[in-house]
């Protein structure tokens, strides 16, 4: 195996990484900017208030988001078995 093609696996893989990673983060980031801006003007310091609106707010966007990333994991992985004779040998 040519170090181009491992290269390429490796960029594959966490690019795909990101892809499914990157909705529910990035929901989690919003959420918790929101949360921590009524914090500020309400200036209620209460640490675990940010806690439940993001683990509701993921697991919300893991209902919606969960097929698709779901499709693309199954792609990824299709991809890689489909190639593994082209990789060992």
């Amino acid at each position: 195996m040519s170090p181009e093609v491992v290269i390429s696996l490796a960029e594959q893989g966490v690019y795909t990484t990101l892809m499914i990673c990157g909705p529910l983060l990035l929901l989690a980031l919003v959420v918790g900017l929101i949360v921590s801006v009524f914090q500020a003007t309400t200036q209620i310091q209460e640490q675990t208030l940010a806690f439940i609106p993001k683990i509701v707010s993921v697991l919300l966007g893991l209902v919606f988001f969960g097929p698709w990333m779901l499709s693309k994991m199954l792609a990824y992985t299709h991809d890689i078995f489909s190639n593994l004779t082209r990789f060992v040998g």
